[in-house]
């Protein structure tokens, strides 16, 4: 299990060697001020995308910004340290999976309430991929040109290259789980980056 407490320490201690304040660590992170304050005070357990972004500002690997002897071969991440996210337009998205060093991969769940549209997401690098199934009522997905519509115990695969946008056109509310392994070359995805797939 990723020991927050440490890991915030950590982060707090590489900042300081570099003589960088909270303010510009989260400017050239891209990360906001309020996220990576409770990172460092072991308050919140960050997503992969965010501890890559923080290991790039500090300019270290993100293996060696979350290393912790002995502890790499089981992560439990308990469900009240799970990261929900409630997004404009009413949508929410749990983030269920620990975070794993030098592995991008995030398995989410999201809720799409009814007539809502979650918005266009950039393509990930060459090399990604997503996995959709949905657990209850039904979610539009537009992948580049092409746009599918998935109901209830669906799943689909799409080599997340590509834009790609989600939304609940029908009457009630959606619920679908991601499971997303996402390739991010350090310097160009990571600045321009992009949320975590809803």
């Amino acid at each position: 299990m990723l020991d927050l407490a440490a890991l915030g320490r950590h982060i707090q201690a590489l900042r300081h060697s570099r003589g960088q304040t909270l303010q510009r660590l989260a400017a050239v992170a891209e990360v906001s001020v309020s996220m990576l304050s409770s990172v460092e005070r072991g308050q919140k357990a960050p997503t992969v995308v965010v501890l890559a972004r923080i290991a790039d500002g500090l300019g270290v690997p993100l293996t060696e910004l979350v290393a912790q002897p002995d502890d790499d071969r089981i992560i439990v991440r308990r469900a009240t340290e799970q990261d929900t996210v409630d997004e404009p337009g009413g949508w929410r998205r749990t983030i269920l999976t620990p975070v794993v060093p030098g592995v991008n991969f995030e398995w989410i769940r999201t809720t799409l309430p009814a007539g809502c549209d979650a918005g266009q997401f950039p393509a990930y690098a060459p090399g990604s991929h997503e996995f959709i199934v949905v657990e209850a009522g039904t979610v539009q997905l537009t992948l580049g040109e092409r746009s599918v519509e998935l109901g209830e115990g669906d799943s689909l695969y799409f080599a997340a290259d590509v834009t790609h946008a989600y939304a609940n056109r029908g009457a009630d509310p959606c619920t679908y789980y991601i499971a997303a392994l996402i390739m991010r070359p350090r310097a160009a995805q990571l600045r321009g980056g992009g949320p975590s797939p809803p």
